[in-house]
């Protein structure tokens, strides 16, 4: 069963909350982290992104630059923009988009947790990536940004929050610039704290990795490393923990995710589409922008026209927990055995665009002749992703887009 614990977190008085506020680190570049953060003194970005305010061309992964982020992170406490909690508690996290609410609990999930797996990922990770925020996390030595987790819905547990938010003013309640609305409740009762941690304890057997699996994974790692260091280590630490917002899988939505290629192997149009046609039913739709409308359909944008790709049946296995994904069938019987592209983490010849930003964008990037065709995916469900992790298998790379992304610095959890 999940160990998940109230912390004392480290939060922004509610003036200054949505100012300081800011979207995930890995979500933008440093040029548009200096821009986000114009103006805002009190911007967590000085701490996530602190390359903004180091001098022009200073390498993101500098010593400098993590330096900065210690210099700023203890600024911020000093002058009173994160105060902590006296109290351990969970907090009540809600995103709404498009009228539409999601709520989270945010707690403390245990280290542990992930290395004996029972808190369940789906995708592999980086070393690279997984380093960087390794070494941020031993610098400020706290858990900045959360991660995205989600649970197998329990009607007590739905209770507890729907209690709170419907009875509760929220400490935290804005609109984000992208439209997005954030909404933040402290647990106070010591009570439904209790209660929360033992319905985890009892009643929730995995937790799934939505978002973030690098910070999950450096987080569990520093955990490892700081026992390694720490002769008296009993397993109370904090460092034992590390934040996460756990959401129940009924309220989450996954949105497509997208691929653009750069060139065709050396095929013209129309070899590629008589290539196409072996695997998959192939229409033309014309130039409005077409979406796939339902499993195992695709559409592909290619020299200003849409195609509706339908996958033959003996093609995918949908008795397979990665067979029946389309991802899995687009990965191989289109990128590697007709564009010839194996390994989708290393390939250069490939991107992936997030479904949020729209089909228009695949339209975009193939028009202005940086892409030469697009493919767009009908998205994964909840059902698929949680299959998957509990089998044990890996989904291909970019497989899964959640929105809205996680508001950093609504509260900190430190080691």
């Amino acid at each position: 069963m999940a160990i998940v614990r109230p912390f004392k977190g480290l939060r922004p008085p509610k003036d200054i909350a949505a100012k300081l506020a800011c979207l995930p680190y890995d979500v933008m570049n440093s040029e548009e982290a200096a821009r986000m953060a114009e103006g805002k003194d009190c911007s967590l970005l000085h701490i996530t992104r602190a390359e903004i305010d180091c001098p022009a061309d200073t390498d993101t992964h500098s010593e400098e630059v993590y330096n900065k982020a210690v210099d700023n992170f203890k600024a911020f406490q000093q002058k009173g923009w994160l105060v902590q909690d006296a109290e351990a508690k969970f907090y009540i996290y809600a995103q709404t988009m498009n009228g539409r609410t999601q709520y989270g609990i945010v707690g403390a999930a245990a280290c542990d947790d992930y290395h004996n797996g029972i808190i369940k990922k789906h995708e592999l990770t980086r070393p690279d990536k997984e380093e960087d925020r390794m070494v941020l996390t031993r610098y400020v030595n706290a858990n900045i940004e959360p991660v995205f987790f989600s649970y197998k819905a329990i009607p007590e547990m739905d209770e507890i929050v729907s209690n709170i938010v419907n009875n509760e003013k929220a400490e935290y309640d804005f609109v984000a610039e992208d439209g997005f609305g954030h909404h933040f409740w402290p647990v106070n009762n010591p009570e439904t704290n209790r209660k929360i941690e033992e319905l985890f304890a009892t009643k929730v057997p995995a937790t799934y990795v939505a978002d973030g699996h690098h910070r999950t994974a450096a987080a569990a790692r520093i955990g490892l490393e700081k026992k390694a260091q720490n002769p008296q280590h009993t397993g109370a630490e904090s460092y034992n923990f590390f934040m996460a917002v756990h959401f129940p899988d009924n309220q989450l939505q996954i949105i497509d995710y997208n691929r653009v290629v750069k060139d065709l192997n050396g095929l013209t149009e129309t070899e590629l589409i008589e290539k196409l046609s072996v695997s998959f039913d192939v229409v033309k739709m014309g130039a409005a922008i077409y979406k796939p409308t339902k499993l195992h359909e695709f559409s592909m944008y290619l020299s200003g026209s849409w195609y509706k790709l339908t996958a033959k049946e003996g093609n995918y296995n949908d008795n397979d927990p990665i067979g029946v994904l389309d991802v899995t069938i687009l990965s191989k019987l289109v990128l590697a055995d007709v564009l010839g592209i194996q390994d989708l983490r290393t390939s250069k010849r490939i991107d992936f665009v997030g479904g949020i930003r729209g089909l228009g964008e695949l339209k975009k990037r193939v028009d202005s002749g940086e892409m030469k065709v697009a493919f767009a995916l009908f998205p994964v469900s909840m059902k698929q992703l949680t299959d998957i992790a509990d089998s044990g298998n890996i989904m291909p790379p970019k497989t899964t887009w959640f929105e809205p992304k996680l508001r950093s610095g609504l509260v900190i959890h430190k080691l």
